[in-house]
């Protein structure tokens, strides 16, 4: 079986891996397709929390179901995806209907090897029917259901003003569910490629380049002085987490979606002032992944939209750097696993 390993920052190789046992309680999975995301390209540069190398990567994915042990309701043959959040069941988070942030949380292709194999185990309980959709579609899910999830965390009523900061694959998945959850949605990025995808592709009627001096203003311009009552960081990058509390409107949520290893700054009494709420959200759960499968079912959601990239498994290595440069404009690779 073969495998590409993240051996350390800035180097993937392939390498031979053994063929996964059947096992109780998990279920093997023939990988079909691989989706590229921000984790695996910040573990690639060294700069993701939570992770060590040597480490195989990838969690967007999707396959054939091969073997279960005791998965009620699946069959051999399907198609399927996965919830790669590994939980205990037991910790006060999982009581509490969060396994998304379980004490002791084992992310596939981050804190254990992930998907960037000919085949893989996984715990049954994990297992996502395919429901029709096909594998890029399957691979997409876990993706959207980030800014799902975050979406649902904010409670955004109908005709808020929702300030999404970040306009790559995570963000933009945040921007359509704002949209389906009422939202009247505005992007803020430093790309105008990507601002000019989302007034394209996802119908967002309102864009800001952040590097122009007068973001504030035109913030204000667009919600009638009163600025955004959702402000949602898809970037990770501290300045621009900083940089968004004074976007926030008086009585605003503040979610962090996205991730870095600093410590966040801001004025107590601006924010005190505003009676703010910050709060983080944390990969997803199974009903958010229900979710995302709905509004793709629907069609409320094309996730095929965001394919910028497609490439075969055994060019992965050679291609995989190139995915980091913006002026490649990549959105999403996606990477088929070979028959």
């Amino acid at each position: 079986m073969k495998t590409l390993v993240c051996t350390t920052p800035g180097h993937l190789e392939y390498a031979a891996g053994v063929m996964p046992l059947n096992q109780k309680g998990k279920a093997i999975i023939k990988i079909k397709r691989i989706g590229i995301c921000g984790t695996d390209l910040h573990a690639f540069e060294g700069t993701q929390p939570y992770f060590d190398y040597p480490r195989i990567l990838g969690h967007e994915l999707s396959g054939e179901l091969i073997y279960m042990d005791d998965a009620v309701g699946f069959s051999v043959g399907e198609a399927v995806t996965f919830i790669p959040y590994f939980n205990c069941g037991t910790c006060v988070a999982c009581r509490n209907g969060k396994p998304n942030c379980c004490v002791t949380l084992n992310v596939c292709g981050v804190n254990s090897d992930g998907g960037m194999v000919e085949y893989l185990s996984v715990p049954s309980y994990a297992l996502v029917h395919g429901n029709g959709l096909s594998f890029d579609e399957l691979a997409l899910v876990e993706p959207l259901a980030i800014g799902a999830h975050g979406v649902r965390r904010a409670t955004i009523n109908e005709g808020e003003h929702v300030l999404v900061i970040g306009a790559g694959p995570i963000g933009l998945g945040t921007m359509e569910f704002a949209r389906i959850a009422g939202g009247k949605v505005i992007a803020l990025d430093v790309n105008e490629k990507r601002l000019a995808f989302c007034k394209e592709k996802l119908r967002v009627a309102h864009t800001v380049n952040a590097l122009d001096a007068d973001v504030a203003d035109q913030l204000a311009t667009i919600t009638n002085g009163e600025m955004p009552t959702v402000v949602m960081d898809a970037t990770g990058n501290l300045k621009a987490i900083n940089d968004s509390f004074r976007y926030m409107a008086h009585s605003a949520r503040y979610v962090l979606i996205g991730l870095q290893k600093g410590d966040i700054s801001f004025s107590h009494p601006g924010f005190h002032k505003r009676e703010g709420t910050l709060m983080s959200s944390r990969n997803a759960n199974r009903q958010d992944f229900e979710h995302v499968m709905a509004c793709m079912k629907s069609k409320l959601v094309n996730p095929t939209t965001y394919i910028t990239h497609r490439v075969p498994f055994n060019q992965v290595k050679e291609q995989f750097e190139s995915w980091l440069h913006p002026a490649n404009g990549v959105i999403k690779a996606m990477v088929a696993v070979e028959e």
